[in-house]
C-alpha cells in the first residue's frame, strides 16, 4: 500500500535534486542586487545583470551607468518613488524600460526594500530585477504605437507651422525671420538655429536664434571650402547629423573654442537647401538632451529643407527683381538736389514691396532764376514699366514748364496738356509748390494730389487747405477748371512735407487714419530734414505695410532767415474814390525805395488798368501788389487780385470807345503777363523790365 505523502514511485523512487535559489532566480529570468546607500554603489548577480544587458564584469556598479541604459523620460518617475521608499523605509516596485547595446528596448521589473542601521537610517537596498517583456509585450506594442501616433503629429504639426510661416514670406529677411522666431525653435525641440545662403563661394549667415553673436561675426562671410558644418552640408549636398560632441570637435576643430557657449548641446543637423539642384544654403539646428534622430525625424528634417529652400528662391528671386526695379525707378528721378540759400532739401523714394516693385512716384526741384525753388512730388497712374517711363517724360516736361518761369497754374495747365498728348491713357497726380527763401512766400497749386503739410517752429503742425484741380492728363491746355493756386507764408524754420499717397495709404485701413498718424510722425520727429525723413519712412512703413511706392520730399526755411525781400501791397476799393490814387503813391514810393524809378510811368499805367479793371467787373475790393524780381530785382512784377473767377476778356476797341484797350497796352508795355486762380478769384499779373535788362 502507498504510505500518504509518498511518490508514486514507492520507497524505491529516488528523491528529485534540490536547485539553489539563485538558480531558480535565473531560469525564470530574475536576478538579485543590493545597493549600498552610503557609498552608492549597486551590486548585480549574474542573473540581473543579464536583464540589464550588461556582460559580466561591465557593471562598474554606478548609479550614473545604470542610468545611461534608462531612457531620460522615465528616470524622474523612478527617482521620485525611490526616495518617498527611503523616506518612508519601505520597500517600491517599478517597471521600467532598459536600453541595450543594440538599441533595442526591454521592460524590467525591480522590487526592492530599504534595510535600516541601527540608529534607524536607510542603509541599504535589497531586491530583486526580472525581464517583464512578456507580461508587457502588449503595452509595449501599445506605448510603441501611441508614442508613433504622438511623433507623427508633432512632425505634421512642424510641417504645417513652417509651411504656414513661409505663405506669407517675400523678402530673404521675411524667410530668416520666419525660421528664426521662438515658435518654429519650440516645436523643432531645437536649442538654436541659423541660416546661411551661399554668397558667391562664402557663407553668409542672414539669420539665427540661440547663437552667439561671436560666432555669427566670426565666421559670416568664411570660404565654401573651409571645414564647417554648414559648409560641408552645402558641398556634400547630404544632411549632417552629430550625435557625440566629441565627434563633432573631431570633424570641426576651429569650433571648440565655441563649444563651451553650447553646453547643454548634445546633438546637431545641418541641413543642405538645394532649390532646382542648386545649394543656395543650410540650415542649421542644435539639440539639448537629445541622442539621437529617429529615421522619421531624419526624413521629416530632410523634407522640410526642400520647402525652406523652395521659400528662399523664391525669395532671392524677388529681392533681386526689386533691386532691379529700385535702381530703374532711382535712375529716372534727379540725381541731386539744388543747393538754396536758406533752403534744406531732403528726399526719399521707397518701391512697394510688391513684386516688381517700379511705379510711377516722383520729387523733383528746380532752382528758379529769380531765387525761388519749385518744389514738386506727383504719382502717375499704375505699377509698370510704362508708369515709369510716362513719369520720366512728365518729370522732364514739369522741369522745363518751370524753369522757363511760368506761374503754376501755367506749368499745371501745360504738363496736363502734355501728358494728354502722349497717348497713354494715364493720368498723374501733382503737387506744384513754389518757394521764396527770402521772404518764405509761398505758392501752391494741386492737380488731384494730398495737400502739403506743415510743421512750424514751434513743433504743431497742420495740414495747408490747398484747393486742388482735376489730375493731369484729364483736362487740357485753357480747360476749365484750371488748378488754382493758394498763396501761404512759410515761416523761418518752418518744415513742409510734400509725399505721394503710399506714404498714409494701406489696404484695409482708413484714410483719415493714416492723416491723423501721419501728423503725429511729423510731429514727434527729429527738426533737420534728412533724419525726419528716415523717420517717416520707418514709422509710416510700419503703418502702411509698404503696399505701395512713396516719394517724399522735406523743405525747411532756415530758422534763422528773416524776410528780407522787398514787398509792396495796397488795396484798392470802389466805395473810396481816393484808394486808387493812394495805392499809385505808395507804387512810387516803393519804387523809389527800389531804385526803380525808371520804371514808374509804366508801372503807373498798367498798375492803374489791372486795378481799374477789377474794380469795374467785380463786386469786391481788389488788392495791388508789387515786387522786384528777376536780374538781381531789376525787373518789376505787378499784380492786382480780386474775388471774381472770371478772367478778363481782350474786346474789339474802335477809335472812339473809351475802354478796351487795357489789354492792349499790357500786352505792349509787359515782358510777361498771365492769369493766375486763387480759389474763388484770381490774380493778374504782368512783369516789366528797363530796356537795357
Amino acid at each position: 500500500m502507498q504510505r500518504f505523502g509518498e511518490p508514486d514511485g514507492g520507497p524505491t523512487a529516488r528523491s528529485a535534486p534540490q536547485v539553489a535559489a539563485h538558480v531558480a532566480l535565473a531560469v525564470n529570468g530574475m536576478g538579485s542586487f543590493t545597493w549600498d546607500i552610503p557609498s552608492g554603489v549597486m551590486r548585480y548577480d549574474d542573473a540581473g545583470l543579464a536583464v540589464l544587458g550588461f556582460r559580466p564584469g561591465e557593471f562598474d556598479g554606478r548609479l550614473a551607468t545604470l542610468g545611461e541604459r534608462m531612457l531620460p523620460e522615465e528616470i524622474p518617475a523612478i527617482t521620485a518613488q525611490v526616495d518617498r521608499a527611503l523616506r518612508e523605509r519601505s520597500g517600491f516596485s517599478l517597471y521600467f524600460r532598459i536600453r541595450h547595446g543594440d538599441g533595442w528596448l526591454r521592460w524590467t521589473h525591480t522590487q526592492g526594500n530599504v534595510v535600516t542601521d541601527e540608529d534607524g537610517r536607510p542603509a541599504q537596498v535589497i531586491g530583486i530585477i526580472r525581464d517583464a517583456s512578456q507580461e508587457l509585450r502588449a503595452f509595449d506594442r501599445t506605448e510603441e504605437l501611441r508614442q508613433a501616433r504622438s511623433d507623427r503629429r508633432r512632425q505634421a504639426d512642424i510641417v504645417r507651422h513652417i509651411t504656414e510661416a513661409l505663405a506669407p514670406t517675400v523678402t530673404v529677411d521675411d524667410v530668416a525671420d520666419a525660421l528664426t522666431g521662438p515658435g518654429l525653435l519650440a516645436r523643432l525641440g531645437a536649442s538654436s538655429i541659423v541660416l546661411g545662403l551661399v554668397d558667391g563661394g562664402r557663407m553668409a549667415l542672414v539669420g539665427s536664434n540661440g547663437v552667439p553673436g561671436e560666432l555669427i561675426r566670426d565666421f559670416h562671410l568664411k570660404n565654401i571650402g573651409e571645414p564647417l558644418p554648414l559648409t560641408e552640408a552645402v558641398r556634400t549636398r547630404e544632411p549632417v547629423f552629430i550625435t557625440d560632441r566629441d565627434t563633432f570637435v573631431e570633424r570641426y576643430p576651429g569650433l571648440r573654442p565655441y563649444l563651451r557657449r553650447f553646453s547643454e548641446a548634445t546633438s546637431a543637423v545641418y541641413l543642405p537647401l538645394i532649390a532646382q539642384g542648386t545649394a543656395i544654403g543650410a540650415l542649421g539646428l542644435t539639440y539639448d538632451g537629445k541622442a539621437r534622430f529617429t529615421q522619421d525625424e531624419r526624413t521629416v528634417l530632410t523634407a522640410l529643407s526642400s520647402t525652406i529652400a523652395q521659400s528662399l528662391q523664391r525669395a532671392l528671386l524677388y529681392d533681386q527683381e526689386h533691386e532691379l526695379a529700385a535702381g530703374l525707378q532711382t535712375a529716372m528721378l534727379p540725381g541731386r538736389m539744388p543747393q538754396v540759400t536758406g533752403l534744406s532739401l531732403a528726399t526719399r523714394y521707397r518701391p512697394a514691396r510688391a513684386r516688381g516693385g517700379i511705379g510711377g512716384d516722383w520729387y523733383d526741384a528746380i532752382a528758379l532764376p529769380d531765387g525761388r525753388i519749385a518744389a514738386v512730388v506727383g504719382d502717375v497712374q499704375g505699377h509698370d514699366v510704362t508708369a515709369a517711363a510716362v513719369m520720366g517724360q512728365l518729370r522732364i516736361a514739369l522741369r522745363a514748364y518751370a524753369a522757363e518761369g511760368h506761374p503754376p497754374t501755367t506749368v499745371m495747365a501745360r504738363a496736363s496738356a502734355f501728358l494728354a498728348e502722349l497717348d497713354t491713357e494715364r493720368f498723374a497726380t501733382c503737387l506744384l509748390v513754389l518757394v521764396d527763401p527770402g521772404t518764405g512766400a509761398t505758392v501752391t497749386a494741386r492737380a488731384g494730389h494730398l495737400e502739403p503739410l506743415v510743421r512750424h517752429p514751434d513743433g504743431t503742425c497742420a495740414w495747408l487747405d490747398t484747393p486742388g484741380g482735376l489730375p493731369l492728363g484729364l483736362s487740357s491746355l485753357g480747360a476749365e477748371p484750371a488748378h488754382p493756386t493758394t498763396e501761404t507764408v512759410l515761416e523761418p524754420g518752418s518744415t513742409l512735407l510734400l509725399c505721394t499717397d503710399g506714404l498714409i495709404e494701406a489696404r484695409a485701413k482708413d484714410l483719415d487714419q493714416g492723416r491723423a498718424q501721419l501728423l503725429d510722425a511729423v510731429h514727434t520727429g527729429p527738426a533737420g530734414p534728412e533724419p525726419l525723413a528716415d523717420h517717416l519712412l520707418h514709422t509710416m512703413g510700419g503703418w502702411t505695410g509698404g503696399e505701395d511706392d512713396v516719394a517724399l520730399l522735406l523743405l525747411r526755411r532756415s530758422p534763422h532767415r528773416r524776410s528780407s525781400a522787398p514787398h509792396m501791397a495796397a488795396t484798392v476799393t470802389a466805395a473810396d474814390p481816393d484808394s486808387l490814387q493812394a495805392a499809385r503813391l505808395a507804387l512810387r514810393a516803393a519804387l523809389h525805395r527800389w531804385s526803380l524809378e525808371e520804371l514808374g510811368d509804366t508801372a503807373e499805367l498798367l498798375a492803374s488798368e489791372l486795378a481799374t479793371n477789377a474794380l469795374l467787373h467785380t463786386d469786391g475790393d481788389a488788392t495791388l501788389t508789387a515786387r522786384p524780381v528777376h536780374n538781381g530785382g531789376r525787373a518789376l512784377r505787378v499784380a492786382v487780385t480780386d474775388t471774381s473767377p472770371v478772367s478778363p476778356q481782350r474786346r474789339a476797341a474802335t477809335e472812339q470807345s473809351t475802354t478796351g484797350r487795357g489789354l492792349v497796352l499790357i500786352e505792349e508795355l509787359a515782358t510777361d503777363w498771365g492769369v493766375e486762380p486763387r480759389g474763388t478769384g484770381k490774380s493778374v499779373w504782368c512783369e516789366i523790365t528797363p530796356p537795357t535788362c
